[in-house]
């Protein structure tokens, strides 16, 4: 197959990286030891459209070693280390679209290139595959025995299509599993995102008023991270659920327009466009620092602040100051784009171990013949998750208690009372 990569000869450096990675996934590796042996992939070829990072290489040998042709494409276009694209494809034989700093046609370009093998089974993060192959190339639906999707953001988009009655194939919620959302969301985005933040910018949070827009698992992650480091945390919520729940973990919550005034540092996360709309932005304090840990360049208008903007100067790698016509400045971290992708290295590998043992144990069960999946959106198996769990368990040398046959019995019956 043709491939995209900015240089094949990255392929050494990006190999050390994703072994070093390899190293603290051992749940994914068991799990691969285990493909490797069944092969249940043997016959397919996936897409995968994902950040191109060590962690992914990883997921991406365990697809491979399950006995599946792999192509693969960059989900976001600053995510992608281009010495890892070039190991993936080098060392996998995979097929690898993805190259750091694509513009929007190239990155519909990658996609197409991987649509371009047909496949049998989709990997999805954003849902950008899904809806390419709905809207524009549905010619490859009859072949598609179903999809995974691994973010927020993708799993809303399925499940729209789902409520229309377009969705035409299983597509299994990997982001609603607990083994991703509760431990990837909240420990991996918490600390990737404020890792991203203090390498493009080299700020102390130790005293900062930092603004948390949107209480979701991935907001929680960042608003616990950021008091730990001695931030003033502001949250800002619609939900008046997560409001409350918010109030009661201590935080002040504002609306957007107020801590709009007070914030020296905002991060986006609501998987929803215009968080941060321009009056907000220039309502900003002098030297106010902005991010974005959702998954689309949607949630900060910053293409609205540009056009604003009487200047604009690149002040540090992937921190860009904007001159407000009224004065001061604004500082946009990564273009808009998810801040711990882009201007760090994504979420841990200790923390991925667990979300792609839970996506590479979803797409075997996707490929089973035996009971195949009507169209729609469904949970990821809980025996999946307990299995994920009591292996990473097991990697860290912890024990759990098992339930008594009693025990059992009560969970399972109803007469036993007061």
């Amino acid at each position: 197959m043709d491939t995209l990569l900015k240089d094949p000869g990255l392929a050494p450096a990006g190999l050390r990286k994703i072994d070093f990675a390899a190293s603290r996934m051992p749940v994914l590796s068991a799990v691969a030891d285990e493909l490797a042996r069944t092969r249940p992939l043997a016959g397919h070829r996936i897409a995968a459209c994902l950040h191109v990072t060590t962690e992914t290489a990883n997921l991406c040998r365990a697809l491979v070693a399950g006995g599946a042709e792999l192509a693969l494409c960059a989900s976001n276009p600053l995510s992608t280390k281009d010495d890892v694209a070039a190991a993936i494809h080098e060392e996998t034989g995979a097929a690898v679209f993805a190259v750091h700093g694509a513009d929007r046609d190239t990155f519909y370009r990658q996609v197409a290139g991987v649509l371009a093998s047909r496949p049998t089974l989709i990997v999805d993060d954003g849902a950008d595959l899904t809806a390419t192959i709905h809207s524009g190339r549905r010619d490859l639906l009859a072949g598609i025995a179903g999809g995974t999707e691994v973010t927020s953001t993708g799993v809303l988009r399925a499940r729209n299509m789902a409520r229309e009655g377009a969705l035409a194939y299983p597509l299994l919620a990997v982001n609603d599993a607990a083994t991703k959302h509760l431990f990837d969301n909240r420990y991996g985005t918490g600390q990737s995102t404020l890792d991203g933040i203090l390498r493009a910018t080299n700020v102390l949070l130790a005293g900062k008023v930092l603004v948390v827009v949107g209480y979701g698992w991935c907001g929680r992650g960042v608003a616990t991270r950021a008091r730990g480091m001695g931030a003033r945390v502001v949250v800002c919520e619609v939900d008046p659920l997560r409001a409350l729940e918010a109030v009661m973990e201590g935080y002040q919550v504002l609306p957007v327009a107020e801590a709009a005034r007070v914030g020296d540092i905002f991060v986006t996360v609501t998987g929803n466009r215009d968080a941060l709309t321009l009056p907000h932005l220039l309502a900003m304090p002098d030297g106010a620092i902005v991010a974005n840990a959702g998954h689309f360049d949607l949630e900060v208008d910053v293409a609205g602040l540009r056009r604003a903007a009487t200047g604009a100067a690149e002040v540090r790698p992937g921190a860009v100051a904007y001159t407000r016509p009224g004065g001061g400045r604004v500082i946009v971290l990564a273009e808009g784009r998810l801040v711990g992708q882009a201007c760090a290295e994504a979420h841990p590998a200790e923390v991925m171990d667990l979300t792609f043992a839970t996506q590479a144990l979803a797409v075997e069960r996707l490929a089973s013949a035996a009971e195949p999946l009507p169209a729609g959106v469904h949970p990821v198996p809980a025996a999946v998750e307990e299995r994920v769990a009591r292996h990473k368990l097991a990697a860290l040398g912890v024990r759990c208690d098992d339930l008594t046959a009693e025990q059992e019995g009560y969970l399972r019956g109803w007469r036993l009372g007061t």
